[in-house]
């Protein structure tokens, strides 16, 4: 699978959702830097056994998944006629 480079401001709108919108992520400012980590709530901590029930499904369906990618790619490509 090829590497995703992400914007710094799609991180930080998903950092911001996942800590005020739904409480998954928790702040940690630290001092000796001016740097913000951020470390899974409680809350965010009780969806582990729905990602990895994701993870599982991942797993068994990648060979249809990657099917379905190349087929949409082959019927979104432009003809070059």
């Amino acid at each position: 699978m090829a590497a995703v480079r992400t914007s710094q401001f799609v991180i930080s709108s998903a950092v911001t959702a996942l800590e005020r919108r739904i409480g998954t992520i928790t702040p940690k400012v630290l001092t000796q830097r001016l740097r913000v980590e951020y470390e899974i709530s409680d809350l965010g901590r009780s969806l582990a056994p729905l990602f990895a029930s994701l993870a599982r499904w991942s797993g068994a369906h990648l060979d249809p998944v990657e099917q379905a990618q190349r087929d949409y790619d082959t019927l979104s490509r432009p003809s070059s006629s």
